[in-house]
C-alpha cells in the first residue's frame, strides 16, 4: 500500500483572529492601536497634547482637540486652553515670591501690612483669594473672561497706588487682550487704560486713535485720548478733548451702550475733572 504524505495542515489563525477586532468607528476588522482604514484608536487612549484620556474609536481629543495619536507638543495648543495654566504659573512664582519674602523679611512692626496684602492677591489675579487655603480654580475661564480679570487687578492695583503690580500684570493683560482678535470698543477701552496707568502710551494712544475713528463722541474714547494728553504733557489738547467730552456727555448717555454703564464711574470722574 503506498502511503500518500498527507497534506500539511494550514497554519492555525487562532492567533490572528483573536488579534482581529471591530473598529468602534468604521466596523472593519483591524488589529493594533489604530484602524488601518479610518485611522480611529482601537483602544483606550491618552491624548499628546493634553493628556485627557480619549475613548477607544476617537479621532481627536474631545478637549483640546488634537488628533488622536498625534505626537504634538503642548505649546502649539491654543491660547483659550494654554492661557490658564501660564497664569497659574506666574501666580505660582508670585506666591513663593511673597512666602519668602515674609519667611526673610520680617519687620517687628505693621509698616509692611499694606504691601503684603497686595502682594497676597497679586498672587491669585483671577480671583478674590483662595478658598479653604485652595487656589480658585481658573481652568473654565474662557480668554475674554481671562482679559476681564486681569483688567481688573491692574486697575485695582492702580487705584490703590501699587504700581509695582500694576508692571507685573500690565504687559500680560494687555497680551490677554491682542489675542482676542477683533476688539469691540469696551475691550479697546480696557486695553488702552490698562496701557495708560502702566505707562504704555503708544498702546493707548492707538486705541484712542480706534474707538475715535469709529464712533468720534464715544465717551470712553474721549477719556482715553484726554489721558494720552496728559502723559503727553499736552494741556491744551487735553482741555479740548474734555470739553468736548461735557457737551457729548447727555446725548451719548442717552444711548445706554453697555461700554457706558460698565465704565460710568470713569465717565463720572471724567466728567468732574477740571471742575471748580
Amino acid at each position: 500500500m503506498v502511503m500518500t504524505p498527507s497534506s500539511p495542515s494550514p497554519k492555525s489563525s487562532a492567533t490572528d483572529a483573536t488579534a482581529l477586532v471591530a473598529c468602534p468607528s468604521c466596523g472593519e476588522q483591524a488589529s493594533g492601536k489604530f484602524c488601518s482604514n479610518c485611522g480611529a484608536t482601537l483602544a483606550a487612549s491618552t491624548c499628546a497634547s493634553c493628556n485627557a484620556s480619549l475613548a477607544a474609536g476617537a479621532k481627536f481629543c474631545h478637549r483640546c482637540g488634537t488628533p488622536a495619536g498625534s505626537d504634538v507638543q503642548r505649546d502649539e495648543r491654543s491660547f483659550s486652553s494654554a492661557l490658564p495654566w501660564a497664569v497659574a504659573a506666574i501666580a505660582l512664582v508670585a506666591l513663593i515670591a511673597l512666602i519668602a519674602g515674609q519667611r526673610f523679611g520680617r519687620t517687628p512692626d505693621n509698616s509692611a501690612a499694606p504691601q503684603q496684602a497686595d502682594a497676597s492677591q497679586a498672587a491669585a489675579p483671577f480671583a478674590g483669594g483662595a478658598t479653604n487655603g485652595r487656589p480658585p480654580d481658573i481652568s473654565n475661564l474662557t480668554p475674554a473672561e481671562a482679559a476681564i480679570r486681569l483688567y481688573n487687578r491692574v486697575m485695582g492695583a492702580h487705584e490703590r497706588g501699587a504700581a509695582d503690580t500694576v508692571q507685573m500684570f500690565a504687559p500680560m493683560a494687555i497680551t490677554a487682550y491682542q489675542m482676542l482678535g477683533n476688539l469691540d470698543l469696551d475691550q479697546r477701552y480696557d486695553m488702552g487704560r490698562i496701557a495708560a496707568v502702566s505707562g504704555d502710551q503708544e498702546t493707548a494712544k492707538a486705541q484712542a486713535d480706534s474707538i475715535l475713528a469709529a464712533h468720534p463722541n464715544h465717551l470712553l474714547g474721549l477719556i482715553l485720548a484726554a489721558d494720552v494728553a496728559r502723559m503727553k504733557k499736552d494741556p491744551a489738547t487735553e482741555k479740548k478733548l474734555h470739553a468736548q467730552l461735557v457737551a457729548a456727555a447727555t446725548a451719548e448717555r442717552a444711548k445706554n451702550l453697555p461700554e457706558y454703564v460698565t465704565h460710568e464711574n470713569d465717565i463720572n470722574v471724567a466728567l468732574n475733572a477740571n471742575r471748580p
